[in-house]
C-alpha cells in the first residue's frame, strides 16, 4: 500500500502535469541546521524542487533578492537576525513569493507573529514531510498577487522591480537607504512625514536621538531628484517634517 508520502507526490506530478519536470523549480532555504537541509534536499528534489540552501539572515537576504526563487522556507531562530525582522524586510523590498515558516518557535503566538510578519504559512518543528510537501504545493499553486510596480509624483518615478529611479525621463542614481527613503516619501504624496515617522518606518528607530540622520538623508536626496530647471519636489516643512509633492498636486 503506498504511504501518504508517496501519495502526496504522485499529487505533486499530476498536478504539475502528469509527470516529473525535468527542470526543477528553485526553493530557498535559510536555516542553519545542515542535517535538515540534506534531508530536505533529497525530498524536494523527488517533487520537482531544488533546494538552495543558506545558513544565515545575511546570506538569506541577499539570496532572497536576487529574484531566482519560487519559494522561501526560513527558521525564525537566525544567525545574524531573527527571521521575523528578514521577512519584514523582505516585503518592505518587493519580495513577494511565496514564504514559509519551518521554525522551532510553535507557540500560537509565534504562528501568529509570523503571519502577521508577511509569511504565507508557518510550520512548526517537528514535521512531517507529507505535510510539508502539501503545504509548498498550494503556496506554488497561488498566483503572485497583482501589486504596483512603478510609483509616480509627477516626472518622478520608481521602478520597484528594478530599484531604479528617473526623473523627466532621466536616470537618478541613488544608494540603497535613499532608495528606501524616497519609496517611503512616494508612497504618501502630500502628507507631511515626521522625523519620527521616517526614523521609525525607513530605519526601523523608535526614538528620536537620531533624528539629524533623517535631515542629512533628506538633504542628499533632495540634491539628487530635484534637479536644475525643474521644480522642487522635496519640500521641508518647518517644525513638521518633510513632504513630497509635484506643482499643481
Amino acid at each position: 500500500m503506498a504511504s501518504m508520502q508517496d501519495m502526496a507526490r504522485t499529487a505533486w506530478r499530476r498536478d504539475s502535469g502528469g509527470t516529473a519536470s525535468a527542470e526543477l523549480l528553485p526553493v530557498l532555504l535559510i536555516d542553519d541546521d545542515i542535517d535538515l537541509a540534506l534531508t530536505l534536499k533529497d525530498g524536494l528534489a523527488d517533487q520537482g524542487l531544488e533546494l538552495i540552501h543558506v545558513e544565515n539572515a545575511e546570506d538569506g537576504l541577499h539570496q532572497a533578492h536576487s529574484g531566482q526563487y519560487r519559494l522561501i522556507i526560513l527558521e525564525r531562530r537566525l544567525g545574524g537576525g531573527d527571521g521575523i525582522d528578514l521577512v519584514k524586510t523582505l516585503r518592505a523590498d518587493h519580495v513577494e513569493v511565496p514564504i514559509l515558516f519551518l521554525s522551532g518557535l510553535g507557540s500560537v503566538e509565534d504562528r501568529v507573529k509570523g503571519l502577521l510578519a508577511g509569511a504565507d504559512d508557518y510550520l512548526p518543528k517537528p514535521f512531517a514531510f507529507v505535510e510539508l510537501a502539501a503545504r509548498l504545493h498550494v503556496l506554488l499553486r497561488r498566483p503572485l498577487l497583482a501589486r504596483e510596480t512603478v510609483l509616480r509624483v509627477g516626472d518622478l518615478e520608481m521602478d520597484l522591480i528594478e530599484r531604479t529611479v528617473r526623473r523627466d525621463g532621466r536616470p537618478i542614481s541613488l544608494l540603497p537607504r535613499e532608495i528606501k527613503l524616497l519609496d517611503y516619501l512616494m508612497r504618501h504624496p502630500g502628507r507631511v512625514l515626521s522625523r519620527t515617522e521616517l526614523l521609525e518606518n525607513v530605519w526601523n528607530y523608535r526614538t528620536e536621538a537620531e533624528s539629524n540622520l533623517v535631515d542629512v538623508h533628506v538633504g542628499k536626496l533632495r540634491r539628487k531628484i530635484d534637479l536644475p530647471n525643474l521644480p522642487p519636489l522635496l519640500h521641508t516643512v518647518r517644525g513638521s517634517g518633510f513632504m513630497l509633492k509635484a506643482t499643481g498636486h
